[in-house]
């Protein structure tokens, strides 16, 4: 498992929604469906969707019919990134199925797909303060403090990456092992 891998998976999602930039835009998830790729650029278009659905909500000016509407629409996308999540960490718990658990094993209190979740958002924060890092029309006070927060998510990154990495290595060594 290459969790640099998914972050690169991410970042593909998220350039790709960005060709169109639409809520609306349809998924061509470019990845085998049978395979774990495939999820993750799921995931990550599920949470790319949801992220702009949110900002399109927050506009003060928006319509109170289309502000249900929309509500109605960040439920349902809540419901599809929360069975994402439990299908990617059915989809572990059978990857990890035959490992013996050692008697001395310990529970994660998070499960390596709702880390997973939180790292496909960590690159979302990072795509957009990276846009806001390089806006030219912004202030130069402006681009520094989003250069300060971006180099906080990129150190966020590696040590969520990492935690990830660890988590995944003790579940199949049988260190760690998880409930669903």
């Amino acid at each position: 498992m290459d969790v640099n891998k998914w972050i690169d998976i991410f970042q593909q999602s998220i350039t790709d929604y960005h060709a169109n930039d639409s809520v609306d835009t349809i998924i061509n998830n470019p990845y085998n469906k049978k395979t774990l790729e495939h999820l993750m650029y799921a995931k990550n278009w599920i949470d790319t969707v949801q992220w702009h659905l949110e900002d399109i909500i927050r506009n003060p000016e928006i319509d109170a019919a289309e502000a249900l509407l929309l509500k109605r629409r960040i439920d349902t996308s809540n419901q599809l990134r929360t069975d994402m999540v439990e299908f990617v960490d059915s989809w572990f718990l059978g990857k990890y199925s035959h490992v013996e658990v050692a008697d001395d094993a310990v529970f994660n209190t998070e499960s390596p797909a709702w880390a997973i979740d939180r790292l496909s958002i960590l690159e979302l924060k990072i795509y957009h303060m990276q846009i806001e890092a390089d806006r030219e029309d912004a202030t130069e006070e402006h681009r520094a403090a989003c250069r300060e927060k971006l180099n906080v998510l990129l150190t966020q990154r590696t040590d969520l990456s990492t935690a990830i990495q660890q988590l995944l290595e003790d579940i199949a060594s049988g260190k760690k092992f998880m409930k669903v």
